[in-house]
């Protein structure tokens, strides 16, 4: 969506404190011994005490009220009484919602407890590499300048980019133009960012894999060549400079 008034631009702020809040206090929340199930159940109650509802719930009737993805799963993972947390595991919480017809959208990944397995450094980067694309986008940038940026700056660190995952615009729905912020440079893709549009960029970092393929189950995704990914996922607002980052409070880079 493109931001005209001033009860638009509120709106959409408070949506994002919605998704944001939530994100920070359910990977506060995480601990080992915990079922996704549960830690998931913790995030549909934050929700609902904004009066904000799931966004893949209500989009796609996704199995879960926030997408909650655990070591070699990449995303759109399902909250289940069986996967129990432990600790050094790598897990992605992506929390979207709707909240009075606004729709924001954020995501983090983090290492459970102490990095006894040494994924750290993968997250780091994911999240240092989403900061200096933000940085970067203002109105009149190309969306695939962006996408190089990201993928340079992975190759840099000696990872890959998922190739078909990709942010998005979000606003009055969960997905909006833009639908493909690639973080690769896609050469067909003409797009410029608008001032004043709403946008959710998300990196998506892997060790091995470039392509994300659809377990049995419907939903979850791993690698094509197997590894690991790291996604941070902030939604923001474009202006002439440095863009409004409305899921602040999700505090990802802390």
């Amino acid at each position: 969506m493109s931001i005209a008034t001033a009860e638009e631009l509120t709106g959409m702020k408070e949506a994002s404190e919605a998704v944001a809040v939530t994100l920070r206090e359910m990977r506060a929340y995480a601990q080992p011994g915990m079922s996704t199930l549960e830690l998931d159940q913790y995030g549909r109650k934050m929700l609902e005490g904004f009066g904000a509802k799931s966004a893949p719930a209500l989009t796609y009737n996704f199995p879960g009220y926030t997408c909650i993805s655990v070591n070699e799963e990449f995303a759109h993972g399902i909250p289940a009484t069986h996967k129990i947390l432990k600790e050094g595991d790598l897990i992605n919480i992506d929390v979207s919602a709707e909240l009075n017809g606004f729709w924001a959208d954020n995501g983090g990944s983090f290492v459970l407890g102490n990095d006894i397995h040494g994924h750290q450094r993968l997250v780091d980067a994911s999240k240092a590499i989403l900061e200096k694309a933000i940085k970067n986008i203002k109105g009149g940038v190309y969306v695939r300048d962006i996408g190089h940026l990201i993928e340079t700056a992975a190759s840099k660190e000696g990872y890959r980019v998922i190739r078909n995952l990709t942010g998005h615009g979000v606003g009055r729905s969960l997905h909006e133009a833009p639908h493909e912020i690639a973080n690769f440079r896609d050469k067909h893709n003409r797009t410029r960012f608008r001032k004043n549009s709403v946008v959710a960029v998300e990196t998506f970092i892997a060790t091995t894999s470039t392509m994300a393929n659809t377990g049995a189950d419907g939903w979850t995704l791993t690698g094509n060549r197997g590894g690991f990914v790291a996604q941070h996922e902030h939604t923001i607002v474009i202006t002439d400079g440095i863009p409004m980052i409305l899921t602040e409070k999700n505090e990802i880079w802390n």
